[in-house]
């Protein structure tokens, strides 16, 4: 069975990427998936320190992770990397490693930083990335004022790349959502044509794993990773 790759990227920093991929890859491990993850390019975190991979892990148990570049400062990866005097990632850095996964898992996830358009470096973006791969899209959406904005730009910019936008997740549902995020449930998936297909509860993150895990599958909706199966 091939891997499916999915790229998980956000519509700006700060939207529950890095959850929202843990409550991804503990849905699918629970539908009994075999998941790797991939950090594009990790940034704001010094070598040795824990990254978005050790948090995906800590939630939701060891999994097979690849990180292939990672630069101190809380930039975008392209300035990060010239910050620090280091070279940028590369494309071919970023498939190897998703290939490494791919050939022990069902599911590779592939996490982006920032929004789809941010630098990883001077030539390449996260759609730079799922084209390349031929991967789908998951765009991480905030639920409240404002995204529908954030939201249907990032979808087009993906057409416009001729990446395939698999869902939305909102990285954040509150347990008191507010008039506009009610809407939004119903105004996301018809402004963007894409369907919401998680919502990931607020807080989420401060679970302990058990809890974690048994939570996300009916967070994610089932049909996201069923092809995977096939």
């Amino acid at each position: 069975m091939t891997a499916q790759l999915l790229v998980v990227s956000g519509t700006s920093t700060d939207v529950g990427k890095t959850v929202a991929v843990a409550a991804l890859a503990a849905a699918a491990t629970a539908a009994g998936l075999r998941v790797g993850v991939c950090k594009a390019a990790q940034t704001g975190v010094a070598p040795g320190e824990p990254g978005d991979l050790a948090e995906v892990q800590r939630l939701v148990g060891p999994l097979p992770v690849r990180e292939p570049a990672r630069y101190p400062e809380p930039l975008a990866p392209e300035t990060a990397a010239a910050r620090a005097g280091t070279a940028p990632v590369t494309l071919e850095a970023i498939a190897a490693a998703v290939a490494d996964l791919a050939a022990v898992a069902d599911l590779v996830l592939v996490e982006g930083a920032g929004g789809v358009l941010v630098r990883l470096a001077p030539d390449l973006t996260v759609l730079d990335v799922a084209a390349h791969l031929a991967a789908d899209l998951i765009v991480v959406t905030d639920p409240g004022l404002g995204t529908l904005n954030h939201t249907e730009l990032t979808v087009r910019a993906a057409e416009s790349a001729g990446v395939r936008v698999r869902g939305l997740v909102i990285g954040s549902w509150p347990a008191d959502p507010d008039l506009a995020m009610r809407c939004n449930l119903e105004d996301l998936p018809r402004l963007t044509g894409t369907p919401i297909v998680a919502r990931v509860p607020a807080g989420s993150g401060r679970l302990p794993r058990p809890d974690f895990r048994s939570a996300a599958p009916g967070w994610v909706h089932p049909d996201l990773v069923a092809p995977a199966l096939g």
